[in-house]
């Protein structure tokens, strides 16, 4: 039988193999460096396209910030300017008032008194007067009470005038001014004739 030596075939089968398997290695190398690189590429391009959202979205909440804030103010000087506006409505509605005032104190005055001080610190009035006698005194308080402009009439002082030429009492006497309501437009009555 011949001999036949198969040593150089399976040497050569051998190498064949080796660079086979180096070329699959170093391709399966190269792809998964392709893959690595293409997902590193592709996780990148998402990061950038999701930062450029964030900041556009962060621009758009800066704009929206302002404008809510323009908004505020803006609220804030309506709520000063209705205020002011009722302020001045109110002044408006209320300047007959001293009128009306001063003339039912005239309405009040009993003969034989005589007024010299008459001021008025908010709603309350301070009357310092002279007259003939206490029981017109009286009658004044009682003419205030019954007025539609004033109430509760109450006496601080009455002393007897010794400098008066006319031998009378001198008075100090407090009232509430009854004002117009305020809170109702186009209401021109005191509130005292109202609540009757």
């Amino acid at each position: 039988m011949p001999r036949i030596n198969l040593l150089p075939w399976r040497e050569q089968e051998r190498k064949v193999r080796r660079r086979e398997f180096l070329i699959a290695a170093a391709g399966a190398g190269v792809a998964a460096v392709l893959f690595a690189l293409g997902g590193k590429l592709m996780y990148s391009s998402w990061i950038d396209t999701q930062v450029d959202k964030n900041n556009y979205l962060k621009k758009e909440i800066g704009k929206l910030d302002e404008q809510i804030t323009d908004i505020l103010d803006l609220e804030n000087r309506k709520q000063r300017l209705v205020a002011r506006m009722d302020i001045i409505e109110k002044l408006q509605r209320s300047r007959p008032e001293i009128v009306h005032l001063f003339d039912e104190v005239v309405k009040a005055v009993p003969d034989g008194v005589y007024l010299t001080q008459v001021k008025q610190t908010g709603k309350k009035l301070e009357i310092h007067g002279v007259a003939q006698s206490s029981t017109r005194v009286s009658t004044f308080m009682r003419s205030i009470d019954a007025s539609q402009w004033l109430d509760n009439p109450v006496l601080e002082v009455v002393e007897t005038a010794q400098n008066s030429p006319t031998g009378g009492s001198s008075f100090t006497l407090f009232a509430d001014t009854v004002g117009v309501d305020l809170d109702t437009p186009g209401e021109s009555t005191p509130k005292k004739v109202a609540a009757k």
